[in-house]
C-alpha cells in the first residue's frame, strides 16, 4: 500500500483528491520507502551511486564523475517537474532517511497517455526489494493520479536484473531494438518491455 502526499501537506489517496494539486510536485510513502523530489543537498549520495561502474554499466551514459554532474541532473530533473514533462524522485529509507536511489518517469507523450519507467540503485540496496517496492508504487500513481495508459521501459538485454525486476511488475517483454545505443565505443542492443493500465486491473 502506498500513500500520495503533496507538500501541502494533503494525503491523496485516490485521484479525485489530486485534481487541486501539482502531480508533479508529489511524496509517495511505502511501507519502508519515502519517494520524494531531489534537492541540492541530494548531490554527494547521487553522486556516490551513479558514479559507480557497476550501478551504471547498463546505462545509456557514462557514470557521472563530479559534483557539478550531480547537481546538474538536480537542476534538469527540477525543470522537467516544473514544466511536466519528467517526474524524478528520490528513493529514501523511511527509518534511516539514506538515499538509495532514484526513480523516474519520462518521455512523456501526453496525447498517447504514455511515459517511460527507469530506476537506479546504490550496490549496497541491491537485493533487497527496494526497486519492486519503488517502482509499484510510481506505477501506481501513474495509472491512478496522471492517468497513463501505458509505461514502457527500454534496458539492455544483458541486463537480468533489471529484466526479472519488470517482469515481476507485471511488464511483458514487446520487442528488441538492434544497435540501439553506442557509449564509450560500445554498442548494444535494446530490450522494449511495456506495461498497461488493463494488465494492473486484470
Amino acid at each position: 500500500m502506498q500513500t500520495f502526499c503533496y507538500p501541502a501537506g494533503t494525503l491523496l489517496t485516490d485521484e479525485d483528491r489530486a485534481e487541486h494539486a501539482s502531480p508533479f510536485s508529489v511524496v509517495i510513502e511505502t511501507p519502508r520507502l519515502i519517494l520524494s523530489p531531489p534537492s541540492p543537498e541530494d548531490a554527494p549520495a547521487l553522486l556516490s551511486i551513479f558514479s559507480d561502474p557497476q550501478v551504471m554499466k547498463y546505462w545509456n551514459t557514462a557514470p557521472w564523475r563530479s559534483l557539478d554532474d550531480a547537481l546538474r541532473f538536480i537542476d534538469r530533473s527540477t525543470a522537467d517537474m516544473k514544466d511536466g514533462s519528467a517526474l524524478t524522485l528520490c528513493i529514501r529509507d523511511k527509518q534511516s532517511g539514506q538515499l538509495a536511489g532514484k526513480c523516474m518517469l519520462f518521455s512523456f507523450d501526453v496525447h498517447s497517455h504514455r511515459a517511460e519507467l527507469g530506476f537506479g540503485l546504490g550496490r549496497e540496496h541491491w537485493g533487497k526489494g527496494l526497486v519492486n517496492e519503488a517502482a509499484e508504487a510510481l506505477i501506481s500513481y501513474a495509472f491512478k493520479v496522471l492517468h497513463l495508459r501505458r509505461i514502457e521501459a527500454e534496458i539492455d538485454p544483458d541486463n537480468q536484473a533489471s529484466a526479472a525486476a519488470l517482469k515481476k511488475l507485471g511488464f511483458a517483454q514487446e520487442g528488441l531494438l538492434r544497435q540501439r545505443w553506442e557509449i564509450n565505443g560500445v554498442i548494444s542492443d535494446s530490450a522494449l518491455f511495456g506495461l498497461l493500465a488493463t494488465d494492473q486491473n486484470a
